[in-house]
């Protein structure tokens, strides 16, 4: 960040099913690192391999990659405008019709026809998140907007959110700090 090196040297492999917890005092660069994990800040130098692939390469299309990565970010980032189900439906509905209607494209010239339609995609994505709502005790509130929510309500749904996805990661920036245990 302009002179400020936050991170310096960091070598590491997490393989699958293992779980790495970041650990250090405050401005000493966790979610800095979580952040560039997913891209969300550019390394200036340095690779970022997941799946096989560099995602710090700024030729690769970092939103593909995304797909398969989940973030719980220390704030929530839970859109208040939105319903708590809204929320958590979001990003599988916006990638199911992405989805869609590249499918319909290909159909055009002779592909094979999309498997779901707009209905459906927005059928199983709300379905997906009662589910986990009722996993977490919070199907009550899925029509409730964030801010009538607690902090540990909170930090729950966005857990939900990242879940909805099936990543297969899931970054975590403070998971537990609104938590009760």
């Amino acid at each position: 960040f302009g002179d400020l090196e936050v991170l310096k040297g960091i070598s590491t492999t997490i393989n699958k099913g293992d779980i790495v917890c970041v650990i250090g005092p405050s401005g000493s660069g966790k979610s800095t690192f979580l952040r560039c994990l997913n891209c969300m800040e550019d390394p200036t130098s340095g690779h970022i391999i997941f799946d096989g692939v560099d995602i710090a390469d700024m030729k690769v299309d970092i939103n593909i990659h995304r797909r398969h990565m989940g973030m719980v970010f220390q704030q929530f980032n839970l859109f208040n405008n939105k319903t708590v189900v809204q929320n958590i439906m979001l990003a599988p509905v916006h990638i199911g019709l992405s989805e869609l209607r590249k499918a319909k494209f290909k159909a055009l010239f002779g592909g094979k026809k999309p498997e779901k339609t707009k209905q459906q995609i927005i059928s199983e994505a709300h379905d997906k998140a009662l589910e986990l709502l009722r996993r977490i005790g919070l199907e009550d509130k899925a029509d409730v907007y964030p801010s009538t929510l607690s902090g540990g309500q909170k930090q729950r749904v966005a857990i939900v959110r990242a879940l909805a996805m099936n990543p297969e990661v899931i970054l975590f920036d403070e998971p537990t700090s609104a938590l009760d245990p």
